[in-house]
């Protein structure tokens, strides 16, 4: 079959060749502002048919028939309740479906052999010029082949379903990006079917009470029917398995972090994007904007079956507002295969010799925190980590000693008067270190990464905070002397080789500046900065 490709923009008798396919029982990929669907007259059972054909879908997963306005539902629901009104007047057009009591003139192949239909007004100018010239309610599920991400722009729906169906209306990218959200109003309260690009919240505030139904959350059993399209089946995968994990940004971060492989992919926030160079990455979009994770999330998914990732991981937004959407495609793309990597705090410490960094991990860690000496763990690694001394040496020759120490002396000789040569070592340690210190952290609720290098390392990212601690150079000059017997002027070449105070008010959410007159009273100082900084991050 040829699949011809109407662009309303340019072809003045797209809609009405649209419609005419549509009313001779054709198949039409369809623009919403959810995502394409696949349409046909939902009253005719033929067509009907050939939507789960065209699709592989599954016989008992209903369809949901589009109306131009609230005016139609008589025409096929009985006992149309006043909320629905209400609903159709605050949100339609608009990605909000409502399941309401059919009438006999919906067939049952439509409602998946249930009495009731899902039924909504898509706000999309185009596709409601189609629904008004061809007459008739359009069953449109998302118009990709089962079981695949759901098409959010022409180019997808060509992608899944050219040549299987008659017609795609290329009507631009989907502005929401997930499907319509499902409200059940035959029940008391109303359920929850399915989160779309119609936020639970805004319901509540019509409906007050809304059960969500368990299926948004977990997999229904066997032998238990839907009530909604893709509330049973395996929807959104690509070809290689999805991991979901969920939890505060920088914990989920750094636990995928931690479990990467070679031919691992990753699904993430903007921000932590860097930490996964070298791995196929698709970006969300920032964490907190839950409507670009709508937009981006079926792409995301879509594009890896491209590639020749082996894994795939997923950062997944809380489930405010839309989130509650992004969480449940990603969650059924993975077939509910998801890791908690916890909601903990992450603070990364970090500032100059003698400005008393010390004194402050010892309060972090009279609050519970574990502390992680980042340079303790470099050297660990040196030692024991196959994989960084493996590189270390096709990078810079053999620089191991036949102990297995490293020869400190020749790898210097090599690095110290090289720029180029110490970014490079710096790059291989980095690479290697930030996701062993992101495995160690996972199972701890409170994490403090004492790290000189915290920000060039790109650790900075797994953090909540990041504390630069910073002293008066005079008293760092003093400090530094009294502890490692040096002389002053060697301790100040020490101090003017490191970073200047600038730097920390320029790269950290937080200076503390140590103005105490003893180790044991900045001690104090830190004690009461970190736990004003841990309600903080806590009551959010």
């Amino acid at each position: 079959m040829e699949t011809r490709i109407f662009h309303p923009e340019k072809e003045h008798t797209a809609i009405a060749e649209a419609a005419a396919i549509l009313s001779r029982g054709g198949l039409v990929g369809i623009p919403t502002e959810t995502v394409y669907g696949l349409g046909a007259d939902g009253l005719n059972e033929d067509a009907v048919r050939r939507i789960f054909e065209a699709k592989g879908r599954p016989q008992d997963n209903p369809l949901i028939l589009h109306v131009p306005s609230a005016d139609w539902l008589t025409r096929y629901c009985e006992d149309v309740p006043k909320v629905a009104y209400t609903l159709a007047e605050r949100f339609w057009p608009g990605p909000l479906t409502m399941i309401l009591r059919r009438k006999p003139v919906v067939p049952l192949r439509t409602t998946g052999g249930l009495d009731t239909v899902g039924v909504r007004c898509p706000a999309h100018a185009v596709t409601l010029a189609i629904i008004a010239a061809a007459d008739v309610p359009i069953a449109a599920p998302s118009g990709n082949l089962s079981g695949r991400p759901s098409p959010t722009t022409a180019a997808h729906m060509i992608e899944d379903m050219s040549g299987r169906i008659d017609a795609i209306v290329d009507g631009g990218a989907c502005r929401v990006g997930v499907e319509s959200t499902i409200i059940d109003l035959t029940v008391t309260p109303p359920r929850l079917l399915r989160p779309g690009g119609l936020p639970l919240e805004a319901l509540e505030e019509v409906l007050g009470e809304v059960q969500v139904d368990r299926a948004v959350r977990e997999k229904l059993g066997e032998g238990e029917k839907p009530r909604a399209p893709g509330m049973k089946y395996r929807h959104y995968a690509p070809k290689a398995p999805v991991t979901v994990v969920t939890g505060s940004p920088q914990r989920s971060a750094a636990y995928i972090l931690g479990q990467l492989t070679p031919s691992s992919g990753v699904i993430c926030f903007d921000e932590f994007a860097p930490l996964y160079a070298g791995h196929e990455v698709r970006c969300l979009g920032p964490a907190e904007d839950k409507a670009a994770h709508s937009r981006a999330v079926f792409d995301a998914l879509r594009t890896f079956d491209a590639t020749d990732v082996t894994q795939i991981f997923a950062q997944c937004p809380d489930e405010t507002g839309l989130g509650l959407a992004v969480s449940n495609r990603l969650k059924k793309a993975a077939g509910f295969h998801t890791v908690d990597a916890g909601s903990g705090l992450m603070i990364g410490l970090t500032g100059g010799t003698g400005a008393g960094k010390t004194s402050a991990l010892r309060a972090l860690e009279q609050l519970g925190g574990y502390i992680l000496d980042c340079d303790a763990l470099y050297h660990e690694m040196l030692r024991s980590d196959a994989p960084m001394r493996r590189a270390i040496t096709e990078a810079f020759g053999d620089v191991f000693l036949p102990d297995g120490t490293l020869d400190r002396q020749k790898l210097g000789a090599v690095v110290f008067r090289n720029p180029a040569a110490m970014d490079r070592l710096n790059a291989i340690v980095y690479a290697h270190l930030v996701p062993e210190a992101a495995r160690r952290a996972m199972g701890h609720d409170l994490v403090g990464f004492d790290a000189i290098n915290l920000i060039e390392s790109g650790m900075s990212s797994l953090c909540c905070r990041t504390v630069g601690i910073t002293a008066p150079s005079e008293v760092r000059v003093k400090r530094i002397m009294a502890r490692d017997g040096i002389s002053e002027e060697y301790a100040r070449m020490r101090i003017a080789a490191q970073k200047d105070e600038a730097f920390y008010h320029r790269s950290c959410t937080d200076v503390l500046e140590n103005t105490a007159d003893s180790p044991a009273a900045f001690e104090q100082q830190a004690l009461q900065f970190f736990t004003r900084l841990i309600e903080e991050e806590t009551t959010k």
